[in-house]
């Protein structure tokens, strides 16, 4: 990428790095920042610092290499495109789809499905995706497809103006509904787990009872943070977890208190009871708000629904 800029009178007094970031929107702040400390900036000829003072009328020459992207293979996927633009791409996601390649799943990814329905988005971080999902977990996920929309979309979620919501059903009678506060970070003993601990990052979700069954609740859950396996988590550590989590159960019997067929549907479900089922933001192009919402997942909507007789006959 090259470009030649000139630096406005109006700009005298501020730091290169600040005006570079006005004048080239497609770009954050940090990745310029990394131009100017590798040398990639030059100003009137000569290298430069991020933090120069400029005077105005200066001449700004950018020749920056973007970072190279890990190659992948497009791979043709039905995606369930719930609304695509020029500027960004929301899906719903089904359970058992892992969202990006890594050890062990290598392929048959969302972001192969992704490469080959909009290959343009190899140029993009990570292929466009800005937050992910659980394999297991499924609904709704917003995919950037510009350079302006990643960083709009990074920037929303970093500011947590971006709205998701969640259904979950839990093992336990929760009373209502509440917040839970608390900083989740890397399991001290199962590395592949996270946990609630001292030294993790802030996260924050709060929950309200849409639904009582025996022994089990339904919830909507928003987020306003975005940790690893942050609803899980979360409520594992009330002592509600998810129906189906294999990792964060923590032995409390699915199904206890619910008549033989229904107790079996629920200890038979096969993955986390999570479903993305809202999503809401502003438009990277401009900044119009845009909500989306999806339909229960079939698997859960069904266990829901055998759930929900149950309710009815009582």
């Amino acid at each position: 990428m090259e470009q030649w800029l000139d630096i406005d009178s109006a700009d005298a007094g501020r730091r290169l790095d600040q005006v570079l970031a006005r004048l080239l929107p497609d770009f954050s702040r940090a990745r310029i920042q990394e131009w100017i400390d590798a040398g990639m900036v030059r100003l009137d000829g000569r290298a430069t610092k991020r933090r120069a003072r400029l005077a105005g009328g200066e001449r700004v020459h950018v020749r920056a290499w973007l970072a190279a992207r890990e190659s992948y293979d497009p791979e043709p996927m039905d995606l369930a495109v719930v609304h695509e633009d020029a500027h960004l791409m929301v899906l719903d996601k089904p359970a058992g789809l892992v969202v990006h390649p890594a050890a062990g799943n290598w392929s048959g990814t969302l972001l192969n499905g992704l490469l080959h329905h909009a290959p343009a988005l190899a140029a993009l971080p990570r292929c466009g995706i800005v937050h992910r999902l659980d394999k297991d977990t499924s609904g709704l996920l917003v995919v950037a497809k510009t350079p302006a929309a990643h960083k709009s979309l990074v920037e929303q979620l970093r500011a947590r103006t971006v709205s998701r919501e969640y259904r979950a059903l839990v093992v336990g009678s929760l009373a209502a509904g509440g917040r839970v506060d608390a900083p989740v970070g890397r399991h001290p003993v199962r590395r592949t787990a996270m946990a609630v601990t001292a030294g993790g990052k802030r996260a924050v979700t709060d929950y309200r009872v849409l639904a009582r069954y025996p022994g089990h609740t339904l919830l909507g859950l928003r987020l306003h943070t975005g940790r690893t396996h942050q609803i899980r988590v979360h409520m594992a550590h009330l002592g509600y977890p998810l129906v189906g989590d294999p990792l964060y159960g923590n032995g409390r019997a699915a199904g206890a208190g619910l008549p033989a067929a229904a107790a079996t549907a629920v200890r038979a479900f096969p993955r986390q009871a999570l479903h993305a089922i809202r999503l809401g933001l502003a438009h990277p192009h401009d900044g119009a708000s845009m909500h989306w919402e999806v339909p229960m997942a079939p698997d859960l909507g069904a266990l829901l629904a055998a759930l929900e007789a149950l309710h009815e006959r009582r």
